[in-house]
């Protein structure tokens, strides 16, 4: 007979996208459990970019350290074709983001959030699948099994099935994953080779035949090491798993969705060097074989995050291309997006949108990255028609919003501000206080927080600053933090309420603001309201949307 147990959220699946979901949920205050069929993490270096969005989020968190300690930086890409060198691109931001692109094999970024997590008492139960679950209007019933043939009921307020490609949780609730999969197969290496190629630089080496269509392929992502890199290539038939999958009659992992590391004879040394002889920018020579395999690339969009309790993230919503990086990353700021509003619900201090939320802003995320990644991998990034700042924003995530959720308060469409509900709440930079002699950015003072309250200037045509932080307080049962951000050299009028000054004018700059402006940061660093003049009329629209009166 099974024993039962209960905790508020079961996360079910334990890589980089359920580990930040229940990170953030302990950092919140919530009870969750987090459950991983496998028995130990895998070694691999699957996923690896880490995109400046990400490393936002983790500094919110309060992980941006570990795994800035951890990484390497990831600065331009090197193309050759048939040979000869194409040029370089620079992956270059605007000085004011705070970070570049980085690299990160995925199972270094899962120690970290390991680790991140267990600091705040929870501990991934290994060897522990989700066999069934039912759900009804007070909560989820969810049958797990060990290993061992334990098996355990545990009834929890929300599911969330952060369970990769081929998902339990999806199929339990019966989500449609609609899409397909590339003919190609890849083999994956993490090795060293000790060319003089400059460091920081992926490599893209392609041969293109008389067709002009691209017959091989060589992808090289660096990792922290000496001359350690992730590489990719087209797989040769005598490796090719899904020969072998199709030969057994077990292709698609037995669900019909090929994606992700198969099975089957594991590439070696010598497959990797043949790839390296044909491809290489110069002669090298591979060695300190890590781990290999073959994987295949499908492209599926789930038709809705979501039902009721249940929730899914990551690749058990969406999978497509790794081109750009933009997989695990994407999953990650699912699992943000997903946490505070988790959080508000089990607090019972949720508005009656606030969960359909996470679809209504996440879905068209996913539908977008879905369509762009196959789109590139089809044709190159040549292909998308942007100019190359706004490409390389977009690539790093800095362009995701939600400025149609139903979460957020609408501007006026013919509103000029230059930043709007829904959008990236920026980083600025020359933020002084009355104590400490150094200046601070808007990320320091964000950092840790749920809810915040950013007000601006002294209002002379709105609301008096003491006001609107009394009505934050109320309005959100005391779960909104409200900071003052003053022009240089103004004088603190409104004692009581911790402020800094905009001793260089970024805030004002990057905010788009004159005197008296205030705006709602959300827990995962967007404007749910831009107020000009702030008031407290305004404050309490836009809190309404997501907190219960």
């Amino acid at each position: 007979m099974a024993r039962s147990e209960s905790t508020d959220v079961l996360v079910v699946g334990a890589g980089p996208v359920g580990l930040t979901l229940a990170a953030e949920l302990r950092r919140a205050g919530v009870a969750c459990r987090i459950v991983d069929r496998l028995p130990a993490r895998l070694p691999y270096a699957k996923a690896v970019g880490i995109q400046p969005r990400t490393l936002e989020l983790f500094e919110r968190m309060g992980i941006v350290r570990e795994v800035l300690d951890a990484a390497v930086p990831m600065r331009g890409q090197l193309t050759y074709e048939n040979g000869t060198e194409q040029g370089r691109v620079e992956l270059v931001l605007p000085p004011e983001v705070p970070y570049g692109f980085a690299a990160l094999p995925q199972c270094d970024t899962e120690r970290l959030l390991e680790e991140f997590l267990g600091c705040h008492g929870t501990g991934i139960e290994r060897s522990t699948a989700l066999v069934a679950f039912a759900q009804d209007p007070a909560g989820v019933t969810s049958r797990l099994t060990t290993t061992s043939g334990d098996e355990v009921e545990v009834r929890s307020r929300f599911l969330v099935g952060c369970d990769g490609a081929h998902s339990a949780v999806r199929k339990g609730l019966g989500l449609s994953f609609e899409g397909g999969a590339f003919p190609e197969e890849y083999m994956l290496a993490d090795v060293e080779v000790g060319w003089d190629l400059p460091a920081g630089y992926g490599v893209r080496s392609m041969h293109r035949g008389e067709d002009g269509a691209i017959d091989d392929l060589l992808v090289c992502i660096p990792l922290p090491g000496n001359g350690r890199y992730r590489m990719s290539m087209l797989v040769p038939p005598e490796l090719s798993a899904a020969r072998q999958a199709e030969a057994a009659g077990t292709a698609g992992g037995g669900d019909g969705v090929a994606h992700g590391l198969e099975g089957g004879t594991a590439p070696a040394l010598p497959d990797i060097q043949k790839v390296l002889d044909r491809l290489a920018p110069e002669p090298v020579t591979a060695s300190a074989l890590r781990w290999s395999s073959v994987f295949r690339i499908s492209h599926r969009l789930v038709d809705r995050y979501g039902e009721g309790r249940v929730f899914v993230a990551g690749d058990a919503a969406h999978i497509h291309p790794p081109t750009g990086a933009q997989g695990m990353n994407t999953g990650i700021q699912d699992a943000c997006n997903l946490a505070w509003k988790l959080a508000l619900a089990v607090e019972g201090a949720a508005g009656p949108r606030v969960l359909a939320g996470y679809d209504a802003e996440r879905h068209p995320v996913g539908e977008e990255v879905v369509g762009r990644t196959v789109r590139h991998a089809a044709e190159g990034v040549q292909a998308d028609p942007t100019d190359r700042e706004t490409l390389l924003l977009r690539e790093a995530q800095l362009l995701v919003g939600y400025r149609e959720s139903p979460l957020v308060t609408p501007l006026a469409p013919d509103d000029p501000a230059p930043l709007r509900p829904g959008d990236r709440a920026p980083d600025c930079g020359g933020l002084t206080g009355d104590i400490a002699a150094h200046p601070v950015r808007l990320f320091d003072v964000l950092r840790g927080r749920g809810h915040v309250l950013l007000v601006y200037g002294d209002h002379p045509a709105g609301d008096a600053p003491s006001d609107l932080a009394s009505a934050a307080r109320e309005l959100t049962g005391g779960r909104m933090d409200t900071q003052r951000i003053l022009p240089a050299g103004a004088p603190d009028r409104w004692t009581g309420i911790p402020h800094h000054h905009d001793s260089r004018g970024e805030f004002a700059r990057q905010y788009g603001t004159g005197e008296g402006a205030a705006f709602v940061v959300r827990p995962d660093g967007y404007l749910a309201a831009c107020l000009q003049p702030p008031t407290v009329g305004g404050l309490k629209e836009a809190l309404g949307r997501v907190f219960l009166p």
